[in-house]
């Protein structure tokens, strides 16, 4: 289990980034950061395994975070003609 907490971008439209709960914002890497812009708290969740999520596999999202600090969600890619 982790306790992680969601942000939006303001910038990108449909982007979330799921951090841990105590990650420290300033430390993400400054591209993500740039790329990003500004962010708004969504939601603090428990993060397990277990846990469904609405586009993503939440085994995934954990070990993407433990990997690299963060699990960045960007909007689903639109279906071509």
């Amino acid at each position: 289990m982790m306790k992680c907490a969601v942000y939006k971008s303001l910038r990108k439209q449909d982007t979330y980034l799921y951090v841990e709960k105590s990650a420290c914002l300033d430390e993400l890497p400054q591209d993500l950061r740039q790329l990003l812009g500004k962010t708004s708290w969504v939601m603090d969740l428990e993060l397990t395994p277990e846990t469904r999520l609405a586009r993503r596999n939440a085994e995934e999202v954990l070990a993407t975070i433990a990997r690299q600090g963060f699990y960045l969600q960007l909007p689903p890619a639109k279906a071509s003609l």
